[in-house]
């Protein structure tokens, strides 16, 4: 039976929707079109249309409610326990939508409302609600999966931008932010530097991240500073066209990277409530906390330790707070995990086997690589935990270990819905390979990627210094003595 997914539409989804006087965004409009192309279901909760009689508008509410049944109407269930008789309209109407949720109702909601993601995830469902550039993200990834390719990362000075800056991608730059082009051009003076995306054979970019490391730096309004070295990520913007496609999750790798080779304890970040929610939402998954208020921006900082702090957190959240460092003491468990090379090469495209080099005149990259993935296997092994330590062994051809992760979610299961909606903001995985894979129990590991490991460790290595017995062929527990033997021999 082909994946057949509910969606379930908030107001702010349906008015635009409904609405001829508005222009579709693009990730909208290309998401009910990959929602009718996989027969998937469109619907709105009866609170929704209370919501939309609501409409001081006139007219615009007449037009949307006259299309709004081409939609199908959820059938009204029980009464929302979360409701009150002091419960504003507006709180009344997202908590049935949530409680919905939590009923069943659908797999999924899609809103672009900040503050329903919010009490979402209070209510423990935040994994269940979208913002539409991500709801489209998990469509494509079933529907077009050869579509769906991870970016280049170009590193660049800002001098060769500068001829672009009257180019409509600046234009929202330029109207919030008073004299960005002439403080563009003072920064390009200055040798700074940015983290770019740009779509095959495009002039202009289509996301930018300009960055800088700061001594000492104020960061709020309150006088606030960081000792010592910290980057700052000055300007950070991906184009509407482009949004979905993990660009800023690529950024925020290459930062960490860059961090962590520049020695600097902690990056920050200033950032609009108002006008960038898909950011902030982005800062929050990775550990970057709230630092006071700059102007009229809420500063982000995360704490970026050059050497991993002796603090007693569950494992898990240790890595969310102190990226690229993990805890790997006794008592964290650790795991040899065999993955086939079309399966590696899918994961970790930016993978090189060690002593690989560039040709001379390659352009400088952050070759696409997220660090939030997923992966798929039916080993018998049921034992893998939040906080676990994976290390991929890439069979057949290397038949080595290459890379190391994090365990952020493991949960074992044969539907082939809930398999989709686990993996749906991670790595791609066509509808016809999760519906193969669901045929049996298949084991969930999401994770995030720590590191290639700088040297391979083969699998001669790991049978000479008995740490494997017979070929890898599923997930294997390894004691600390050997995963410590398996770190040295990697360079670490």
């Amino acid at each position: 039976m082909p994946l057949r997914l509910r969606f379930l539409l908030d107001t702010n989804i349906l008015i635009p929707l409904q609405d001829s006087f508005i222009t579709l965004q693009p990730n909208l409009a290309n998401f009910v079109r990959l929602a009718n192309l996989g027969g998937h279901q469109l619907l709105y909760h009866p609170a929704s249309e209370a919501d939309i009689r609501r409409d001081t508008d006139v007219a615009r509410r007449k037009r949307t409610l006259g299309r709004l049944r081409q939609y199908t109407r959820l059938q009204a269930g029980p009464e929302c326990p979360w409701n009150n008789a002091t419960t504003s309209a507006n709180d009344a109407c997202d908590n049935e939508i949530l409680y919905a949720l939590e009923s069943a109702a659908a797999h999924a909601l899609v809103t672009e409302d900040q503050k329903l993601h919010a009490k979402a995830k209070l209510r423990g469902l935040g994994d269940r609600v979208y913002f539409i550039q991500s709801a489209e993200d998990w469509l494509r990834r079933l529907h077009e999966p050869a579509q769906v390719v991870l970016p280049n990362i170009q590193d660049v000075e800002l001098h060769t931008l500068t001829s672009r800056l009257n180019d409509p991608f600046f234009d929202s730059l330029r109207n919030t932010y008073n004299g960005f082009e002439t403080w563009f051009r003072e920064k390009a003076q200055q040798g700074r530097r940015a983290w770019i995306y740009k779509t095959q054979d495009a002039v202009l970019p289509s996301a930018i991240c300009i960055y800088d490391v700061q001594h000492d730096e104020v960061i709020n309004d309150d006088g606030d500073h960081l000792a010592g070295s910290a980057l700052k990520l000055c300007t950070f913007k991906v184009g509407e066209e482009v949004r979905g496609r993990k660009i800023g999750e690529l950024f925020l790798r290459a930062a960490f990277r860059y961090a962590t080779d520049q020695r600097c304890e902690h990056i920050f970040i200033h950032a609009s409530p108002a006008k960038q929610d898909h950011l902030i939402a982005l800062l929050e998954d990775f550990g970057f906390e709230e630092s006071g208020i700059y102007k009229d921006d809420q500063v982000y900082v995360k704490q970026h330790p050059i050497d991993p702090p002796a603090v007693d957190i569950p494992p898990f959240e240790y890595v969310k707070k102190f990226y690229p460092h993990y805890r790997n003491d006794i008592g964290i468990r650790k795991f040899i995990v065999p993955i086939q090379p079309q399966y590696h090469q899918i994961l970790f495209p930016d993978y090189e086997k060690p002593g690989a080099s560039l040709p001379a005149n390659h352009p400088r990259t952050h070759v696409g690589n997220a660090i939030k993935l997923a992966y798929l296997c039916h080993a018998p092994n049921n034992q893998v935990r939040p906080g676990d330590v994976i290390l991929f062994y890439r069979t057949h051809d290397v038949m080595a270990i290459t890379t190391l992760g994090i365990v952020e979610h493991f949960e074992v299961s044969d539907s082939a819905t809930d398999i989709a909606r686990l993996v749906s903001r991670r790595t791609v995985y066509s509808e016809r390979e999760i519906m193969a894979m669901a045929e049996s129990s298949t084991k969930v590991i999401l994770f995030r990627l720590i590191e290639h490991l700088p040297d391979q460790v083969s699998y001669d290595w790991l049978r000479q210094n008995r740490v494997v017995r017979g070929y890898i062929q599923s997930i294997r527990t390894i004691n600390d003595d050997s995963f410590s033997r398996i770190l040295r021999a990697a360079g670490r």
